[in-house]
């Protein structure tokens, strides 16, 4: 880190804080130049945070040099991370994108479930993702039929050997849902739950990480952060559109940025979910492709056997007919970009 003196400090203020980095561990340099001294620290941050150092008198100014998300970063680990799954399907690296895709909120119709898990795979997808709690602006909307939905996510994955996905709202209902999912997902409400996070962060299950509503990177990734420091290091990323001024056309901003910024800076794969991310059907397709451009590792698209009555998001779900012929674009326009990249 490097810590900038005031203009007026004196050289007993600037040496009181070079003797308190010192004795912490720190490898310390320090310039006195005309206008302001420069102290250049070189040590463990995690000793020593930047508000401790400000408070001393004298300081004008602690500047990070390192990211403070130091298991996601790429200075920690340098290749990509791979996340490998019983049945073979890879996350990361240079291994194909997959998709991940169903319903918003699985309704109390098995057979319509078993409907969109069949399309899933027919279309190359690997994992079938559903909520079953469901977290709602107002009260008064569809709130998900937890244990019943995973119950029916479960057997449709088994019939079609689709790897499940579902959203965890609370910590205590993670003992059932492990019995249940091969993927914890947590929605954006809750990317800085930190309780929530330190939960996930210590079960033996991967876990898919949305961006939250208005989420920087920085805070994004140690989101991120809390989950891997508990212990869990299989993270999936997932760009889901921040919120934003204009909602006349789409319902959030989906930062295709971030995806090559998270890749330069963390070797945790990234997703991409253009339903969220747009809000609307005919922008699925061209966001995923965006997606895929700019290196993501899969795509989340949301699918429903009858957009026009489901409980919730129909309208950025593709029916099944329309998810099918998505896919078949999106799966040459997929091979065709590895092959350029």
């Amino acid at each position: 880190m490097i810590i900038i003196m005031e203009h007026r400090a004196t050289e007993a203020q600037s040496q009181k804080v070079i003797d308190f980095l010192k004795s912490n561990g720190f490898q310390v340099r320090y310039n006195i130049g005309e206008v302001h001294t420069v102290i250049d620290a070189i040590g463990d941050k995690t000793t020593i945070t930047p508000g401790r150092l400000a408070a001393f008198d004298g300081v004008k100014e602690v500047k990070i040099i390192r990211e403070p998300f130091r298991l996601a970063s790429r200075d920690r680990k340098k290749e990509d991370t791979v996340i490998t799954f019983s049945n073979g399907v890879k996350i990361g690296g240079n291994n194909p994108p997959v998709l991940m895709a169903g319903p918003c909120s699985v309704e109390d119709n098995y057979d319509n479930l078993l409907q969109v898990a069949t399309a899933v795979k027919e279309v190359g997808g690997q994992f079938l993702r559903g909520g079953a709690f469901k977290p709602r602006t107002s009260p008064y909307d569809f709130q998900g039929y937890e244990e019943k939905a995973l119950k029916h996510l479960k057997r449709a994955g088994e019939e079609t050997g689709l790897l499940v996905v579902s959203e965890l709202m609370d910590a205590s209902d993670l003992p059932m849902m492990i019995d249940y999912v091969d993927v914890l997902q947590i929605g954006a409400r809750n990317v800085q739950n930190f309780k929530l996070l330190k939960a996930v962060g210590k079960v033996d299950k991967p876990v898919i990480l949305k961006r939250g509503l208005a989420s920087t990177i920085r805070e994004y990734l140690l989101a991120a952060e809390h989950i891997m420091y508990n212990g869990n290091p299989n993270v999936i990323l997932c760009e889901r559109g921040i919120r934003s001024f204009d909602s006349a056309f789409t319902r959030n901003v989906m930062d295709i940025a971030s995806i090559p910024v998270i890749k330069k800076y963390s070797h945790l794969p990234i997703i991409v979910d253009p339903s969220h991310g747009t809000g609307q059907k005919y922008l699925i397709e061209p966001m995923a492709k965006a997606g895929l451009v700019v290196g993501a590792d899969g795509v989340m698209i949301e699918v429903h056997h009858d957009p026009e009555n489901a409980l919730s998001d129909g309208k950025q779900s593709l029916s099944i007919p329309m998810f099918k012929e998505v896919m078949t674009r999106l799966n040459e326009f997929s091979n065709l970009v590895r092959q350029v990249v």
